[in-house]
């Protein structure tokens, strides 16, 4: 009966504990474990309503592995729902993270409606820090926030917001700024927004990205932050299916930053249903709905083998600068149709016809 009543309470704390290693399934042992731990197993865990998974702090080293679906309780907070930071850290595992995003969605994204949490911040992971594996489910608005952080590689993870075709507005897989030294690499995402949005940063690959769904592969918009500088890019041999956009960069009127040595290559897209391509200063609140300055120049831009169909209700090529404000430009192998709605360009780079 003793033998019984030790296993019972053992699985009761879900705690087990061998030498630097610990896994937990309840939220009250997250403090605890992560002040003496460098091996965390998250396992099947329900975060309460209203409430952070807060990994921030972590002893440097430590590997956090998901196992299992971890749930979040419906709470209308800003969140975020999952917190992380430190030197040398590693996310990983095969696990899910749930948030619930049918019980917010209500098509106002983060303008209105009801408060819907941000899901995973990644700030301040810097060293060698990683993020493999995971997958993300129906995330209430934003899923990774990533941020001042150097080093960081994230890879193989999903998101996983099919289900929120019809409402899930804003759920941007990943939303990017002052960082450096960033790489994102065989993510697949389905969702309703950016699949990427790069707001500044240095020194940042992004590839072999699988984007369904949302508002493709996105330079911005740039402007009006703290940090507005975008440079040294490059975003390369991805698929881009079923979007409202492919290739994005955009710019915000009345503002100043930079937009540098950017490189798309192999980009595949394929079912695009308003832009192909579009490369904007005039971004208001929204696409091509401002008069272009010249606040943030869009400099050393290359495109090259980025090809594929927009469907007949959108347009092929949008592009719209200030007055000498977007210069060097190199396109190469760049061959997008199918648009029912005819191009606008008021800038094209040598060799390239706008159609």
């Amino acid at each position: 009966m003793a033998a019984k009543t030790l296993f019972s309470l053992a699985l009761a704390f879900a705690a087990v504990v061998n030498g630097q290693s610990i896994t937990i399934s309840n939220f009250n042992d997250v403090a605890s474990a992560k002040a003496s731990y460098t091996s965390i197993t998250i396992s099947s865990m329900a975060v309460p309503a209203g409430k952070t998974l807060d990994l921030t702090g972590l002893k440097t080293g430590t590997t956090v592995t998901f196992t299992g679906t971890t749930t979040f309780a419906y709470s209308a907070w800003v969140g975020p729902l999952v917190s992380v930071s430190g030197t040398d850290i590693t996310v990983t595992g095969t696990g899910t993270l749930d948030g619930k995003g049918a019980s917010y969605w209500d098509g106002n994204g983060g303008s209105g409606g009801v408060k819907k949490p941000k899901f995973f911040q990644a700030h301040n992971l810097n060293g060698k820090s990683k993020i493999t594996g995971i997958t993300i489910l129906n995330s209430p608005v934003q899923a990774w926030s990533i941020g001042s952080s150097t080093g960081l590689t994230i890879s193989g993870v999903t998101l996983n917001n099919k289900a929120g075709t019809a409402l899930g507005k804003n759920t941007d897989a990943f939303d990017i700024g002052s960082v450096d030294q960033l790489t994102i690499t065989g993510a697949t995402v389905y969702n309703q927004d950016d699949c990427v949005a790069i707001n500044s940063g240095t020194n940042i690959v992004i590839s072999n990205m699988n984007c369904n769904g949302g508002h493709g592969l996105s330079i911005g918009s740039v402007g009006g932050r703290d940090d507005n500088t975008v440079q040294n890019v490059q975003i390369k041999d991805s698929t881009i299916t079923d979007s409202a956009i492919g290739v994005r960069i955009k710019t915000n009127v009345g503002t100043t930053g930079l937009v540098d040595k950017v490189t798309y290559s192999n980009i595949k897209l394929s079912g695009i249903t308003k832009y192909g391509v579009i490369l904007e200063q005039d971004y208001n609140g929204g696409d091509a709905k401002g008069t272009p300055d010249n606040g943030v120049p869009i400099t050393n831009l290359v495109l090259s083998g980025v090809t594929g169909t927009v469907t007949s209700a959108g347009m092929d090529f949008y592009i719209e600068c200030g007055s000498g404000s977007c210069s060097n430009w190199t396109f190469t192998n760049v061959a997008v149709t199918g648009g029912g709605k005819t191009s606008k360009c008021n800038y094209t780079p040598s060799g390239f016809t706008c159609k």
